[in-house]
């Protein structure tokens, strides 16, 4: 009798909120990801936007180990919270990735990135990008076209213009096979500020999908005006 093989189970799609920063540059009086914006945290706005997409099978927040805080904000979002966050973002997320495989999922999964400063995210945005990626070899990431004339400096002045053709400016989600986005990181360090970085040192040119300039992450002190203006004239 021959063995009948099981075909294995379709890849399941998670979401990875790195959550564990203490938000310096923004001045918000603590982690900038519980400032409150328009009766809301930004991390409640980003797991409200993440709860909407019926395509994940979890949402996993990674905090500080210290953190107090984040029991408050996850509650009715129906995200989980692992305790496991690093030194740096990459490591942060690295540890993540370890919490997911533990809680059940498989290297074979997709895990979509997304920071919890970019509080506007829109459930279509991230659907998109699940629809661009969910067949792709790679994955790939939201990003936005530079439509600005780009400048490096030297010492407060101008030391050259930079031609602007074909530069985009990378945003999250960015959505990877766990396994690989975990090699990847290996591979690239503690240090690489954004998924798709540690993805092309490893070989491989992650897809880009074009997003909205209003899927920007809150660095600075007025980043919070314009993010509460927006939140509070959408329908």
């Amino acid at each position: 009798m021959t063995p009948t093989s099981i075909p294995e189970a379709p890849p399941r799609l998670y979401a990875l909120v790195p959550s564990a920063g203490v938000g310096e540059r923004a001045a918000a009086g603590g982690p900038k990801q519980y400032a409150t914006l328009a009766g809301r945290s930004l991390l409640g706005h980003t797991l409200a936007a993440l709860q909407q997409v019926e395509r994940l099978a979890a949402v996993l927040v990674v905090v500080n180990p210290v953190d107090a805080q984040h029991a408050a904000h996850l509650a009715g979002t129906g995200a989980t919270a692992a305790a496991v966050g690093g030194a740096t973002r990459a490591q942060t997320v690295r540890n993540g990735l370890d919490a997911l495989l533990a809680r059940g999922a498989r290297a074979t999964d997709w895990v979509l990135v997304h920071d919890a400063a970019r509080c506007l995210v829109r459930p279509e945005w991230i659907d998109a990008l699940i629809d661009a990626c969910i067949d792709d070899p790679v994955g790939g990431l939201l990003a936005l076209p530079i439509a600005d004339t780009l400048k490096s400096e030297q010492e407060g002045r101008v030391s050259a213009t930079i031609d602007r053709r074909g530069k985009w400016q990378a945003q999250t989600p960015q959505m990877f096979r766990i396994g690989l986005l975990r090699d990847a990181l290996d591979h690239a360090g503690a240090n690489v500020t954004d998924e798709a970085s540690a993805i092309e040192a490893l070989g491989h040119a992650p897809k880009l999908v074009a997003c909205s300039v209003e899927n920007f992450k809150i660095t600075w002190p007025a980043d919070f005006a314009l993010a509460e203006r927006l939140l509070r004239t959408r329908p």
